[in-house]
């Protein structure tokens, strides 16, 4: 099995490294965030990407058996007291450096038309998701609605977002139905945007997120990241979330390291909210 290699950029340096490594939307890649590994991620279980056939990546079967042992990793410096090390590196969790999250104005699940700026004064998870997705997506999901169910009496303080990455599936009711599909309408302040090619485009390239998808029938390869957003809308925290598959190419992770996912969540936006 081989994974997509143009999308699996580690970078010391501002921006990813290498022809072809660039942003969709065009943005400034790592202008904010040198240093922080970016992960893509397949939605499904084989695609045909610039005319190879790509498998499920071997890799990330190897960054998941890596996490199962995480308290062997150094602790980042800048990350909430409240989350382990442990905890921590199995998130992937990286301190931002405070500036303003890049803006957008996109359509959510329901039809209502909102702005990052709109959200001020809350929390803000932000992931970035495909409503065709039998990947990764659903177990980020999964992770969302525990990480909502955790927060207790504070989950009124953080909203649950995601943007979305498929422009052959990009209507209003492709959001609700997946919204549907995966429970996320049991959490009250979660949307769903999206929006206009060149919207979508936009945002992407603001956020580093890389996305591949040559037609409508194929897999949509993207970046998987879970963004932390302060109430002031600055950003602070970024986490990587991670698969495992099974022989049949299933995406899978264990029910108890879902569990741990949607606590880091809720701890990490726990903190903010305070």
């Amino acid at each position: 099995m081989s994974s997509p290699a143009p999308d699996q950029a580690t970078s010391s340096q501002p921006g990813p490294q290498g022809p072809g490594h660039g942003p969709p939307g065009g943005g400034q890649p790592g202008r904010r965030r040198g240093g922080i590994i970016r992960l893509a991620l397949l939605c499904g279980v084989a695609t045909l990407l610039l005319g190879a056939i790509v498998a499920v990546p071997a890799y990330l079967i190897t960054r998941h058996n890596q996490a199962r042992a995480p308290a062997q990793l150094p602790r980042v410096s800048g990350l909430p007291a409240t989350v382990s090390t442990p905890l921590a590196n199995l998130m992937s969790l990286s301190p931002l450096p405070r500036t303003a999250a890049p803006g957008f104005t996109l359509t959510d699940q329901d039809g209502h038309t909102l702005s990052l700026d709109s959200l001020r004064g809350k929390v803000v998870v932000l992931q970035f998701m495909d409503p065709h997705c039998t990947d990764i997506c659903p177990i980020v999901s999964q992770e969302y609605v525990r990480a909502y169910h955790d927060l207790g009496p504070l989950a009124s303080k953080v909203v649950f977002a995601a943007v979305n990455v498929n422009l052959y599936h990009a209507g209003v009711a492709d959001m609700a139905e997946y919204s549907r599909a995966e429970g996320l309408t049991t959490i009250p302040d979660w949307h769903f945007f999206t929006g206009p090619a060149k919207d979508l485009k936009n945002v992407w390239g603001g956020y580093d997120i890389e996305v591949r998808a040559p037609n409508p029938d194929a897999d949509v390869v993207h970046t998987s990241a879970v963004y932390f957003i302060d109430a002031s809308g600055r950003e602070r925290y970024l986490a990587t979330p991670m698969v495992d598959h099974l022989k049949s190419g299933t995406a899978y992770l264990p029910a108890r390291e879902i569990a741990s996912w949607g606590h880091g969540i809720a701890l990490v936006a726990r903190q903010l909210a305070s």
